[in-house]
């Protein structure tokens, strides 16, 4: 009886026993249960945070590139980037006026209508057109050609040195400097006229102007898509934020490439731009060499009145021709 007993109270103990571990040990593993599915939770929580401030970013960058997106389709579609002459100015760099402009094409133009009317003697009837006309191309369209020119050139050398600006502000951007000390080095240490622009935009900015707006006139002042990239990029980086070295490293390459991509346009359509020259100007030499031969064959043009209307009627001819020879091989890129 007593070997019973003390057999059944073992086999108690020992149940008791085991029940205890058993629920220590599930305890144990509810515990460390629970502690995962806390950090897992908490984890979540914290993705879903990232994931939401990187949604909020990216929403701001997609509003900031659809502001600027529009901006430039409406000027655009205005067109009132570059057209005025005050604007041409400014861009071509020149130390003009507008009023000493208009002088200048008025001058141009009694200079050389009343030239054309001396030395061949339109002076009654209908051929009084041809020097009214030459004084009137001369007036309007020399000045304005010039200006295109000079425009065109300082636009090429802006292009070729603003890679490399680019590439100073990298460079400077990531040593620690700010934004607007890196401009300031490309004003005093760039040649013209890439440091007369970036000089115009450091004085802006340091007047208080924003910079957006500082990076919208030098967008009217240079004209040119470089510079509006360039204005995107640092508008969105200000307003939605991210790594501003990155995007213009990412920038400098794509200039770098735009500007490779140009010179090979430039070399494939350089046989083009060959041709068309050799054409416009064959029926002038043709002229030249006829009248070194034989002048008399070719004089009538110049001193009958059927021979002026038909160098009149030439010279449109010409003219719309080389304008069809050139839109046909000017690219634009």
């Amino acid at each position: 009886m007593n070997v019973d007993i003390v057999t059944i109270g073992i086999g108690v103990l020992a149940f008791v026993a085991i029940v205890g571990l058993g629920f220590a040990f599930s305890g144990a593993d509810r515990g460390k249960q629970s502690k995962r599915i806390k950090g897992i939770s908490d984890g979540a929580r914290s993705r879903g945070g990232l994931d939401s401030s990187q949604a909020v970013r990216r929403k701001q960058m997609e509003a900031t590139t659809k502001a600027l997106r529009d901006r430039e389709e409406a000027n655009r579609k205005r067109k009132t980037v570059g057209r005025s002459i005050e604007e041409r100015i400014k861009q071509s760099g020149l130390k003009m006026t507008v009023p000493m402009f208009w002088m200048i094409s008025a001058v141009s133009g009694a200079v050389a209508g009343g030239g054309m009317a001396f030395g061949a003697g339109f002076n009654e009837g209908f051929m009084i057109l041809v020097p009214v006309g030459l004084g009137f191309a001369a007036a309007f369209g020399v000045p304005r050609w010039i200006l295109g020119m000079a425009i065109s050139g300082r636009q090429k050398k802006f292009i070729g040195q603003f890679a490399d600006a680019i590439d100073v502000i990298v460079r400077g951007v990531k040593s620690g400097l700010p934004l607007g000390e890196c401009l300031r080095m490309i004003a005093r240490e760039s040649p013209q006229p890439l440091a007369g622009e970036f000089q115009v935009v450091v004085d802006a900015l340091a007047m208080g102007m924003p910079m957006d707006q500082a990076m919208a006139r030098m967008y009217q002042r240079t004209p040119i898509q470089e510079v509006n990239f360039f204005a995107i990029v640092l508008n969105i980086q200000q307003k939605a934020g991210g790594n501003l070295s990155e995007a213009l490293g990412n920038l400098s390459n794509v200039l770098r490439s735009r500007k490779l991509l140009r010179e090979k346009i430039k070399a494939l359509s350089s046989e083009a731009k060959a041709s068309a020259m050799i054409i416009g100007s064959l029926p002038v030499i043709v002229m030249l060499l006829v009248y070194l031969s034989t002048p008399s064959y070719i004089m009538s043009l110049f001193t009958t009145d059927l021979g002026h209307l038909i160098l009149l009627i030439a010279a449109g001819l010409m003219g719309a021709g080389i304008y069809i020879m050139r839109s046909m091989i000017n690219f634009n890129f």
